[in-house]
Parts: structure tokens; C-alpha cells; sequence
């Protein structure tokens, strides 16, 4: 067989298999095409129902990802067939791989796990302000793999279900209220009760300072190299956190320098003997 009989041959039985598959791979792309815009849809419909039923937000993101993959899934199985692919030998093939393919993706499905773990026991949700992994920022999806944060800088920062579940998870606001914690430096020289008093006088011009769970504190913490440590302690509702603790150092600075009261600055003394 020479080569024009060759590539008269590949020709021939192109032109038949086209012919003969063409109309059912044609069929079989316009279906996927649409069953991928179909269950876009679809999944975005099932998120507004779910918004409409006021479900946990933290819900929302997971069961999207997890009905997207399932009916994706479905949807690639009925376009094989469509195509002639012998379903019950791929399944077959598939159930052969599924050992391997579970073995190399066992991080994935630890993920999947720890989401579930996650949505189950609730050690955050949605919009919750949470530190891991070394990371801060505030919850905005609990997918069925990752957990996605958005910094206090906005960036975003995606991290694993599993290694959040199998690490610290500290959640700052878990609890309606947070306890803010600060500490103010005076002069030896300055007097402790009056640099109290013009901290509570502070503290009592602000309405987003708590009165409970405890009343606000204001006692010495420690003598220092420099300067006499005074702590305060003030609750304050979640959203008013930073509001509060930038209000206190702003305005107790200003507040001292009106009243006098030194913050002093690290220094050394340092004693000259004459030798004779």
C-alpha cells in the first residue's frame, strides 16, 4: 500500500466516522454547553432560595460547591453515553481508579471532611473574624475544600479545611461582646490616681463602652524601666471594637497632654564618677 492509498484510506474511514458519530458529538456539545449555563442556574436559584429561607449563611457556599460537582458529574456521565461510550465499562474502569485516584487526592477529601466537621460542630461561620494558620481576617465562604478570608488589608486568603480543623482556630467574635486591652505608660513623677481618673473620664464620654459584663478597669500593671504601666480594660460590642480602641489611644493621649500627665520614652541614667 503506497501513500496515496494511505491517506486515501484515513480519508475514507474519517469521512464514515463522521458521518456516522458526527450528528451524535455535534448533539452531545450543544448539550453540554447548555447543561453547563442550565446548572449555573440552577445553582444560583437554589443560593437564593436558600437566602430567601434565612438559612446560615455558612451553608450557602458549601452546598453550591457540592450541588455544582454533583450535577456536573451527571451531566459529563449522560454526554458519554450520548456519544456511544459504554457506560457500564467506564464505571467499571472508573470503580478500578477510584482506589488511585482516592489515594492521591486523600488531602481533598480530608478537606471535604473537615467542611463538613466545620458546618457540623460550627467552630466559625460566615462573616465570623477568626485567626489561623497564622492568618486573620473575616470568614466569606466555608466551601466544601477551602475556607475563605478576607484580611483587615483585603487580601484574600484561601485556606484548607483540614488544616484549620487540625490546628488552633481562635474566633474573636464567637461572643456578642470583646474585651479591648490596653496599656498606657506615665511618668515616676506623675501621679497614678490622676492619670486614673483621666482615663475613666475618657472611657465615660464614649457610649460604645460597655458597663458589663465588667465595669471598665484602670489599675497600675507594672513599674517599668521608664514609666508606670497603667492596663485598661473596656468591653465593647464586636462591631465596635476598632472604633473603640482607636478612640482610647487617640483621645487619652490628647487627654493626658492637657492634664499634664508625661507618657515618657525608654531612657537610661547614666552616673559619672570622677577616679582620682
Amino acid at each position: 500500500m503506497n501513500f496515496e492509498q494511505i491517506v486515501n484510506f484515513i480519508t475514507t474511514k474519517g469521512i464514515d466516522l463522521v458521518m456516522d458519530k458526527g450528528p451524535k458529538i455535534l448533539l452531545a456539545i450543544v448539550i453540554l454547553i447548555i447543561g453547563m449555563w442550565l446548572i449555573k442556574k440552577i445553582v444560583n436559584l437554589i443560593g437564593k432560595v436558600m437566602e430567601s429561607q434565612k438559612l446560615e449563611k455558612s451553608l450557602h457556599s458549601f452546598m453550591k460547591s457540592l450541588l455544582s460537582i454533583l450535577l456536573k458529574i451527571m451531566l459529563v456521565i449522560t454526554v458519554m453515553t450520548m456519544i456511544g461510550v459504554e457506560m457500564t465499562s467506564f464505571i467499571a474502569v472508573l470503580g478500578a481508579a477510584g482506589l488511585a485516584i482516592g489515594m492521591a487526592f486523600s488531602g481533598t477529601l480530608q478537606n471535604f471532611a473537615s467542611g463538613v466537621m466545620i458546618l457540623v460542630f460550627k467552630p466559625y461561620a460566615v462573616d465570623d473574624f477568626i485567626e489561623t494558620q497564622g492568618y486573620q481576617g473575616t470568614v466569606k465562604e466555608i466551601q466544601i475544600f477551602n475556607t475563605i478570608l478576607t484580611t483587615l488589608d483585603v487580601k484574600t486568603v484561601i485556606v484548607s479545611n483540614s488544616s484549620i480543623t487540625a490546628n488552633t482556630i481562635t474566633n474573636y467574635t464567637k461572643n456578642p461582646v470583646r474585651k479591648i486591652v490596653l496599656s498606657f505608660g506615665i511618668g515616676y513623677k506623675d501621679s497614678i490616681d490622676k492619670a486614673r481618673e483621666t482615663i475613666l473620664e475618657v472611657i465615660r464620654k464614649n457610649e460604645k463602652i460597655l458597663s458589663e459584663p465588667d465595669a471598665p478597669f484602670v489599675m497600675v500593671e507594672s513599674l517599668g524601666d521608664s514609666s508606670v504601666n497603667l492596663t485598661v480594660r473596656v468591653w465593647a460590642l464586636n462591631e465596635h471594637y476598632w472604633d473603640v480602641y482607636f478612640y482610647l489611644n487617640e483621645y487619652v493621649k490628647k487627654a493626658f497632654d492637657e492634664k499634664g500627665i508625661s507618657i515618657p520614652f525608654p531612657q537610661t541614667d547614666v552616673h559619672l564618677h570622677n577616679v582620682k
